[in-house]
């Protein structure tokens, strides 16, 4: 019999799926794109990476994260004979103000977190809807949250709030940041590789689809480019990042845009495939010869460079980069444009060492990294713990 760890992570339109040992070992991990689409795939593979043959009747789409866990379930199972879940860990985005810790979901905190959905609109119902399907399949088995907003709770209260009267700080309007799963990934990887710099000062640039940005000083999050929600800060795949507010306004006023019209806007229409008007894919805009998308680009790598320098600020200097993520861990061509002429902070990549993805690229006096992030090992880690917890 193997007893394993299951971790689920819902997006509104994916589904990753880790499975893990007791002693945290990686047994396999699956990743579902294009939920509820036709062209919903399925890649399941081992801990080697190769991959795991599919049942023959599984279907060809799926249409909901509950049907995908089942195929992915069923091909574990078939893998590991005798498998039990003894716990499954799920990523929810948003914990608000009262959650900063891993803990274990009951149906008066799954009501507490539905109440932050309209913190997290993209994200929080489709991690909820990953747990209600996780009881369903699991019924008696702990199901446990890390929160992407947990890594950031320590902000100082300058980098936590905005200029608003004091009321809306005590509702909640306040700076959360997110990613911190990943975040929270990196800084142990340095703590344990690179302790010296781990006490330090490094900024994380976090940069997929979902981009955000992080200022580390001693591990501990000083500062993130993500704030109320996940469209602040850089732009990402499809949303905006920062804008003037006064935007809005004008939207309402002279468009005639509602509140779902402006949100699809912000977090769907925008952001690279916005602008470039071609994809939200980088590999795509970096391929393209379509003049939009060279300056959706040129607008991606300038804003990370604006961010970088005040991130820097705020720790009193820098000592550190990493770059992660599905564009920072894979695109030599982005991590060059962010790096360019920051000679004047101590920052430079050799090319020959950033084309060969080697883990250190930097030339300068502020060390540059590479590290592929995994924020499924931060949420087995957290429900391991969890469990322990349980079971004394």
């Amino acid at each position: 019999m193997t007893r394993a760890i299951l971790t689920l992570n819902s997006g509104s339109s994916s589904l990753k799926l880790g499975l893990f040992s007791e002693t945290l070992e990686t047994l396999a991990m699956a990743h579902v794109d294009r939920i509820g689409r036709r062209e919903a795939a399925m890649q399941i593979k081992d801990a080697a990476g190769k991959p795991l043959p599919m049942p023959e009747h599984a279907p060809n789409a799926f249409k909901t994260n509950g049907a995908a866990l089942r195929t992915a379930l069923e091909v574990f199972q078939a893998d590991f004979p005798g498998l039990e879940v003894v716990a499954v860990g799920h990523r929810v985005v948003h914990g608000g103000v009262n959650h900063a810790a891993p803990l274990r979901l009951t149906e008066e905190i799954m009501k507490d977190l539905a109440r932050l959905a309209p913190f997290a609109p993209l994200h929080q119902p489709h991690n909820l809807a990953g747990v209600r399907a996780s009881v369903d399949t699991f019924p008696g088995v702990p199901n446990i949250a890390c929160f992407d907003t947990a890594f950031h709770r320590g902000h100082p209260f300058v980098n936590d709030t905005y200029a608003l009267p004091h009321r809306y700080y005590e509702k909640g309007i306040r700076r959360y940041g997110f990613h911190g799963l990943s975040y929270d990934y990196i800084s142990g990887e340095l703590a344990r590789t690179e302790p010296e710099l781990a006490a330090g000062r490094v900024v994380v640039a976090h940069l997929g689809s979902g981009a955000s940005m992080c200022a580390i000083r001693g591990g501990r999050s000083i500062e993130s480019t993500m704030g109320f929600s996940a469209v602040d800060g850089l732009p990402m795949g499809t949303r905006t990042g920062q804008i003037d507010p006064g935007i809005l306004m004008y939207l309402m006023d002279e468009e005639g845009m509602d509140s779902h019209q402006i949100s699809d806007l912000l977090y769907k229409e925008s952001g690279l495939l916005g602008m470039s008007g071609v994809s939200n894919d980088m590999r795509t805009l970096e391929a393209s010869e379509e003049p939009h998308a060279a300056e959706a680009v040129d607008y991606f790598t300038y804003r990370i460079r604006r961010e970088l320098a005040g991130l820097a600020a705020a720790m009193g200097g820098i000592d550190g980069l990493v770059f992660c993520g599905g564009i920072g861990e894979n695109s030599p061509h982005i991590r060059a444009r962010v790096c360019e002429d920051l000679g004047w902070l101590g920052i430079g990549v050799d090319p020959i060492r950033n084309l060969a993805h080697e883990r250190e690229i930097g030339t300068g006096k502020v060390r540059v990294l590479v590290i592929p992030t995994n924020e499924e090992i931060v949420i087995a880690r957290a429900a391991q713990a969890v469990l322990a917890t349980i079971e004394d």
